[in-house]
């Protein structure tokens, strides 16, 4: 397995598939041409049917300006490889190609161009949980330490880094208002879920919602987050960080080492199934995110490897089949809304899986492996080139009428009205 520095990303959304990784790959190709003027970008499948919703062409173009570029999408057209393409050539005055390369973008922002094998293990020995729980109760040792075993002691340092760009995220979701950019015209939530929280008292599942939203949020404004293991997926396990140690004064030097384990299971998933939406569907973004947060949670609140292996199969098996399907391919609707949800149901693993000794039926490998079939047998219309799913609503939403808040009966109205007036309500 790759080292976890190749898992957790600091970048700019909305997307680690779409934005993110085409940036590095125009990168790495304007380092090669260094005395190219001008460009054409021709971005196929999955990459040409959101591109423009998850700003593909913004972050390509940035990459490679001041050069003249000419874009093509062609979303009917997938590569073998990966639904992922990107072919850029740099283009002489007479209008030919002096040089051309294809792009696969894999997922978490990795790139590998046409040719170029996908990395081998060169950090991990192992590819499987089952050997790495082997080598917890040979060693006796916590899952964590696996990752200080063979990654450099900088690793921490990274993590360290990590941490602080996903608080940064988070704080400065918390502090922004208006509305988000793109067709959807979609309002922020994130500071509303947060102060109403605070209000209440008593700020619970509020609390870690407000986490999510805002992290997500400033992802699809296109600000800078970390990816774990994507984009669309990085207010998940920020926000379950955040709220267990806002929740039970727990010190950074925990959350690392938590963040150590999360980049452990997610490396395996990426392994050995996918994190990329356009390969396997939401369920290796989203599902991937809920498995890394309940295995970091479980962690924290005590549990051992036992339990921690049950906290991140029950994390990815209970989104077994999610769907990628986002609307006008925006990084908004579900995606936004799922984090939120996510991050929720991580804890509930977590905390259901430290109720148990840590045996159950299906392993993380299993449920892993379901995935990665899944993920191939799922209709390209459901795997991020918003063709069908909740994508086919566009205009449906486009032209929603707003309810108008002063015309809505009251929740006390609705209580009396559903019971008929009973005072036993």
């Amino acid at each position: 397995m790759q080292s976890i520095r190749e898992l957790y990303r600091i970048g700019n959304g909305p997307s680690s598939s779409h934005s993110m990784g085409p940036r590095i790959a125009a990168e790495r190709f304007k380092s090669e041409n260094p005395e190219a003027t001008s460009f054409k970008i021709t971005l196929y499948g999955s990459l040409a049917a959101t591109g423009k919703g998850h700003l593909t062409d913004k972050a390509v173009a940035e990459a490679l300006e001041p050069a003249k570029l000419r874009f093509k999408f062609l979303p009917d057209v997938f590569m073998k490889f990966h639904p992922n393409a990107m072919r850029i050539e740099a283009i002489k005055e007479n209008g030919k190609a002096s040089a051309s390369r294809l792009f696969f973008s894999i997922g978490g922002g990795e790139v590998l161009a046409e040719g170029e094998p996908r990395r081998s293990s060169s950090t991990y020995p192992i590819g499987s949980m089952d050997e790495l729980l082997k080598w917890c109760r040979a060693k006796k040792l916590p899952m964590w330490r696996y990752a200080q075993e063979f990654e450099e002691r900088r690793i921490f340092d990274h993590l360290s880094n990590v941490w602080n760009a996903m608080q940064e995220s988070i704080l400065r979701g918390l502090d922004a208002h208006g509305i988000l950019p793109g067709g959807l015209k979609l309002r922020r939530r994130a500071a509303s879920f947060h102060s109403k929280a605070l209000r209440d008292g008593c700020p619970g599942s509020g609390l870690l919602f407000a986490f999510a939203l805002s992290a997500a949020e400033e992802n699809a404004s296109g600000s800078v987050v970390v990816t774990a293991p994507t984009c669309g997926s990085c207010g998940v396990l920020p926000a379950v960080l955040k709220f267990l140690q806002k929740k039970h004064k727990i010190k950074d030097k925990s959350i690392i080492q938590a963040l150590a384990t999360a980049g452990l299971v997610g490396n395996l998933i990426k392994h050995n199934a996918s994190i990329s939406g356009a390969e396997v569907g939401c369920q290796g973004e989203i599902g991937s995110a809920c498995s890394m947060a309940a295995a970091a949670a479980a962690q924290l609140l005590g549990g051992n490897c036992l339990q921690i292996e049950y906290a991140a199969e029950m994390g990815m098996e209970h989104h077994l089949g999610l769907t990628c399907d986002p609307v006008m391919g925006l990084v908004q609707i579900p995606c936004i809304e799922r984090n939120a949800f996510a991050a929720a149901t991580a804890l509930t693993c977590a905390e259901y899986a430290l109720l148990s000794d840590g045996q159950h039926r299906i392993s993380f490998d299993n449920v892993v492996e379901t995935m990665r079939r899944t993920g191939r047998d799922m209709k390209s219309t459901y795997r991020e080139t918003s063709k069908g799913g909740l994508a086919k609503l566009k205009s449906r939403l486009e032209h929603k009428p707003t309810l108008e808040r002063s015309k809505l009966p009251t929740g006390r109205r609705l209580r009396r009205d559903a019971c008929n007036g009973s005072s036993r309500c």
